[in-house]
């Protein structure tokens, strides 16, 4: 099968190879023959009907510093390509979901994955609210009051903002913090939103675990250790990745996430899971499948290239 990928993501300037899921699929899809393509989501352009993109035809290879060529620059018509990974970062505000909605325009004509339709209806921190029985206590709002009864019910909580990335904007309050006034005052005057509080988990000390869930079914998992003094687990602020095996609890969560994801067309999709509770569901632009390679368990690039296959066969 001889198939042409588009990529939309951010800068592959920018990126970090030996952590990148999104290079990971591209070296897959190279190896496997397909043209690569990519492009920024700022250079869509919907008119007369069509979607176009500007970017670059592109080759790689896994090597840093002199990971890709540029082979052509152009401007494509992006039905004339046969799949398009949606791969840009979050944050999932406007400009994602506008995306979101430029892409369906041409789905499922051309495959694009994740389902751009589902990726707009599952915002990570509001999708666990469907499954209740997995999730810590949790609370979504913006009312002062609310938010200081939920900390004073379970006196050590997690406050982030309800469409963040990466760990950004994540604090830990203990039931005797003096900041919860200025922390609210400034979560208020930063984010129109509402905001999701959590019950702390102490088990965040074993780990942060990131499963991996390819058309439905677990693929891999890695567990990430928050660096001494953190509370986040992200990668890219000091969380160190290391093997892990899957728990009977865990499985429990992907057995009952997985056909739901499957039948919304969620093909690669990373699901955060601390000690016995879900904490998120991730479908925007999961990472991790490098990581669960180095460690010597699938790869999940040929498995996530190998679902998009039989997606277009059908």
């Amino acid at each position: 099968m001889s198939l042409k990928f588009a990529v939309q993501m951010d800068a592959i300037e920018s990126i970090d190879i030996n952590g990148d899921s999104t290079f990971a699929q591209m070296l897959e899809a190279q190896r496997r023959g397909y043209e690569l393509f990519s492009y920024h989501p700022d250079s869509l352009a919907f008119y007369d009907g069509q979607l176009y993109a500007s970017g670059r035809t592109l080759t790689v290879k896994d090597q840093a510093g002199d990971y890709f060529s540029v082979v052509d620059e152009k401007t494509v018509n992006l039905a004339d390509y046969d799949v398009v990974l949606m791969r840009q970062d979050p944050p999932f505000d406007m400009h994602y979901i506008t995306a979101s909605h430029l892409l369906e325009q041409i789905h499922p004509q051309t495959l694009v994955v994740n389902d751009p339709v589902e990726v707009r209806n599952a915002p990570e921190k509001l999708f666990i609210l469907g499954y209740p029985q997995f999730i810590p206590p949790t609370i979504i709002t913006k009312d002062e009051a609310q938010l200081r009864r939920f900390r004073d019910e379970y006196d050590d909580i997690i406050i982030k903002p309800l469409y963040g990335n990466g760990g950004a904007g994540v604090f830990r309050l203990k039931a005797d913090d003096q900041n919860f006034a200025s922390l609210f005052e400034m979560f208020t005057q930063s984010f129109r939103e509402p905001f999701i509080a959590q019950k702390y988990l102490s088990d965040v000390r074993k780990g942060d675990k990131r499963i991996i869930l390819v058309d439905g079914e677990v693929a891999g998992a890695i567990n990430r250790i928050p660096a001494e003094g953190e509370v986040r687990s992200n990668m890219h602020v000091g969380g160190k990745p290391v093997p892990t095996e899957m728990t009977d609890r865990e499985m429990e969560i992907c057995k009952t996430l997985g056909p739901e994801l499957k039948k919304r067309g969620l093909i690669f999709v990373g699901i955060d899971v601390i000690g016995d509770y879900l904490t998120e569901i991730n479908v925007t632009s999961p990472t991790g499948i490098r990581e669960v390679k180095r460690f010597g368990g699938n790869d999940i690039a040929v498995m996530i290239i190998d679902a998009i296959e039989k997606k277009l066969q059908k």
